[in-house]
């Protein structure tokens, strides 16, 4: 962003005082279009000295002029003001604008001001924080965090790393971020979950030719991004047309996870699904989801299925355009070689998850002898049996982790988890912003990996089909939680709304 910043005003002549303008009259826009037209609310703004205070300054001038009533508390000494955020200081004090500066102002009167507003806007630090917040600016932070009212942030909330998401002393908690031009990393890690709240992104008139040259590597998934991945329904198709996908899942006392991973590829659209259990589960599956045609399949001791079962199985995806492996197939030594040995035979798309991906975490080699296109669809603890780390650690350095598997062992990782990373084997990365806490709960892994073999079945690229997927995933569990609420959501409710999102998605392609 400080290299966009630069270009924007050395290459392409854009003012840098044009640029604060227009991100703090997106800020207004974005909280009118996000919450309430702000005439008459009164609003406090903390802001500090360097560009994020600057946007702060000019927005406090835009909601003035919208009728707002405006308390800015300027967690500086006005002296050391400098730059375009000087200008906006300048006209905020020559209009008599309400100011209290950095010595000026006692704790209770932050306290009082606060609690007499309807929102706070967080202008103080910005996306250039190096080192941790301290002193009196760590208890203001505090006591804004206590306050009880809704916080937008600017930006990235202050006292968040933009580039690692770690909180670096004490941290805002905000209800929701509007971040300027491009989303940063650090919304999307460790910290940043919780503390940035929705994210919207403002467009403060960065050209599309410098964007485009930036050659950035990272994308968030937008609704235009997806546009037109998955083709409508033309007269004439029949179910073969729509692919027939084969699922290898299941074992003693995991027969739920087979179900839910079909379910949710018939629902995203695939013609035929055929399950492929262990015989002694197969029946009640089988009974429970007349939809499904099932393989029943020799099985271990355990009750999983038997590594005899091989011959049976490569025979049964002949015909199929992709199959998804893992989900619950438990981590029997016979399952496991089973797994090993698909990998190196079968030639469609593998989407592999669960104990697919833990039969991997003994022998990783077994990637670079695949025979098709493989996606990984990890969490964080299967993610880091893969590569040695903890989960923990994995968390800290997502986007990096991502990129650097995809790329060594040339296949499409989704690094799952709030806001999922699909990470493609020539180092693009995409992130989800779909989605809701309520979807952690058991089984919803098992949804995206049938949305993910769904949409490949009906002819996209394991690719499109990734992105797409996550997509639509989240975009089913934000519908499962308006209808049900985030607590209690369980993974039947976000395949019942797949239809509903797939719908409205199709129709958005018109």
């Amino acid at each position: 962003m400080k290299l966009l910043d630069e270009r924007a005003t050395s290459e392409y002549k854009i003012p840098s005082l044009l640029l604060m303008e227009n991100a703090a009259r997106g800020l207004v826009d974005q909280i009118e279009k996000s919450f309430a037209p702000v005439t008459g609310k009164r609003v406090t703004i903390i802001a500090g000295r360097g560009n994020n205070g600057g946007d702060g300054l000019a927005a406090a001038r835009h909601l003035r002029m919208r009728g707002a009533q405006v308390a800015l508390f300027l967690f500086s000494e006005a002296a050391g003001i400098s730059g375009d955020a000087k200008v906006s200081l300048d006209i905020w004090t020559e209009t008599e604008g309400e100011l209290y500066a950095e010595g000026n102002f006692t704790e209770e009167a932050l306290r009082q001001d606060l609690q007499a507003s309807d929102f706070v806007i967080d202008a103080f630090l910005g996306t250039g924080l190096s080192k941790p917040v301290s002193g009196d600016h760590a208890r203001w932070v505090e006591i804004v965090n206590a306050c009880s009212k809704t916080i937008v942030a600017v930006d990235i909330p202050s006292g968040i790393s933009s580039d690692q998401g770690h909180i670096l002393g004490s941290a805002i908690k905000a209800n929701a971020t509007i971040t300027m031009a491009l989303p940063k990393r650090g919304h999307f890690m460790q910290d940043g979950l919780t503390h940035c709240g929705s994210l919207s992104v403002v467009d403060i008139g960065f050209p599309k030719a410098m964007m485009d040259q930036a050659d950035l590597k990272v994308s968030l998934i937008t609704p235009d991004d997806v546009t037109g991945m998955l083709p409508g329904r033309e007269k004439g198709v029949h179910k073969g047309t729509m692919g027939h996908l084969m699922v290898i899942a299941g074992s003693l006392g995991k027969q739920g996870a087979p179900q839910m991973t079909a379910l949710a590829a018939l629902r995203s659209g695939a013609g035929l699904v055929t399950l492929a259990l262990p015989k002694s589960i197969e029946k009640g599956v089988s009974l429970q989801t007349m939809e499904l045609m099932s393989v029943p399949l020799p099985e271990s001791e355990s009750g999983s299925i038997a590594l005899s079962a091989e011959k049976g199985l490569i025979e049964a995806i002949e015909g199929k355009r992709v199959v998804a492996i893992g989900p619950g197939l438990s981590q029997d030594p016979e399952t496991q070689e089973l797994i090993k040995r698909l990998i190196v035979t079968v030639s469609v798309p593998l989407v592999i998850d669960a104990d697919g991906i833990n039969a991997l975490a003994t022998d990783l080699s077994i990637l670079k002898q695949k025979k098709g296109p493989v996606i990984l669809t990890p969490h964080p603890g299967e993610m880091g049996r893969l590569i040695g780390l903890s989960a923990e650690a994995v968390q800290k350095d997502r986007f990096n982790i991502a990129a650097q598997f995809a790329k060594e062992w040339d296949v499409i990782l989704v690094l799952k988890g709030a806001h999922s990373i699909i990470s493609l084997p020539g180092g693009l990365l995409w992130v989800n912003n779909t989605g809701n806490p309520g979807m952690a709960t058991a089984g919803i892994g098992d949804a995206l990996t049938g949305i993910i073999a769904g949409c490949i079945a009906q002819g996209l690229s394991p690719q499109d089909a990734a992105i797409l997927g996550v997509y639509l995933h989240g975009l089913a569990g934000d519908l499962a939680a308006m209808k049900r609420g985030e607590a209690g959501l369980i993974t039947s409710d976000l395949i019942d709304q797949i239809p509903n999102v797939v719908k409205t998605y199709l129709a958005r392609n018109k």
